[in-house]
């Protein structure tokens, strides 16, 4: 694994969830999400999501690898790296980490969360824990940059939603997923970072 985040960026990122979580009236718990990328070997860049598994608070949604920072994780990229290995099968040697992207928090439950840019190896086949992940899906970043894009009231939120419908026609990236991915398309079509 390569990592390109100094110490200090680290360090500053949990500084600033200590200070977030002091002042606000909510308690903020802390997350992280790994975005996965590659270079198919039809050339296209691919972006890799998840389906979560039905039930639970998130079941059913299309979502990066991540989750809950725990006690073990020394940082928040710990948790995101964790999370991917746990969830999808990951290697830690297989990701070279691009860019801290700016925290993202959601809006209803809670969750201050620190997305991570990673450049990946992506294993032969997906080891996906079960439990939390119904389904990976490698998408093309060509096929987010140019979606059906719509707004709809969904049931959870008391504002209309924005979101990306996938090339199925029959999934939606919405809320926090759609918050990281919607500035980190255009950024990636314009090659900011080796690929």
């Amino acid at each position: 694994m390569s990592i390109k985040l100094s110490p200090e960026a680290i360090q500053q990122a949990e500084q600033e969830t200590l200070v977030m979580t002091r002042n606000e009236k909510q308690v903020i718990q802390e997350a992280a999400v790994l975005v996965p990328i590659y270079q198919g070997e039809d050339s296209e860049l691919r972006i890799i999501l998840i389906r979560r598994s039905k039930g639970g608070l998130h079941g059913g949604q299309i979502a990066f690898p991540g989750g809950k920072r725990e006690r073990r994780d020394s940082t928040l990229l710990d948790t995101a790296l964790r999370e991917a290995n746990e969830e999808i099968g990951i290697a830690t040697e297989s990701v070279d980490i691009l860019k801290a992207l700016p925290v993202v928090h959601t809006q209803t439950t809670g969750f201050r969360v620190s997305p991570f840019l990673a450049r990946i190896i992506p294993p032969p086949h997906w080891c996906r824990e079960e439990r939390e992940v119904a389904e990976v899906l490698e998408v093309r970043v060509l096929d987010l940059a140019a979606p059906q894009a719509d707004v709809e009231q969904f049931p959870t939120s008391s504002e209309p939603s924005a979101h990306i419908v996938l090339p199925s026609g029959q999934d939606r990236v919405w809320g926090l997923t759609y918050r990281i991915l919607k500035p980190l398309v255009p950024r990636l079509l314009a090659n900011e970072w080796a690929l």
